[in-house]
């Protein structure tokens, strides 16, 4: 069966108001860049995921590392959902191309 890509999103609305909080919120975006997920936009990121279960397992990762206060969502799409995306203003980050599954292929 071949695989089925996933695109795993992150949004979160995190208080910076302290420097305990500011601290927290370093911490959290930093776990989410090691475990691979990539700036969409401020306070949203996105991670290539092979399949169901590979999304799965990152998402239990983001659970592990939540900050303590603040409001932190998932979502769990398809590749094809994601590249149906349509960009309403602004422009694709040049580093988007990095979350292409064709690449991902290669590897």
């Amino acid at each position: 069966m071949a695989d089925r890509f996933m695109r795993l999103l992150v949004f979160f609305d995190l208080p910076v108001n302290t420097k305990k909080r500011r601290k927290e919120y370093a911490r959290f975006r930093k776990a989410l860049i090691q475990d691979g997920f990539l700036m969409l936009q401020y306070s949203v990121y996105v991670r290539l995921a092979r399949n169901h279960d590979d999304a799965k397992k990152h998402l239990r990762y983001v659970e592990d590392n939540l900050p303590p206060t603040g409001s932190v969502r998932a979502l769990t799409i398809t590749d094809k959902q994601y590249v149906q995306m349509k960009i309403l203003c602004g422009q694709a980050m040049a580093d988007e191309h990095f979350l292409d599954s064709k690449e991902l292929l290669e590897v």
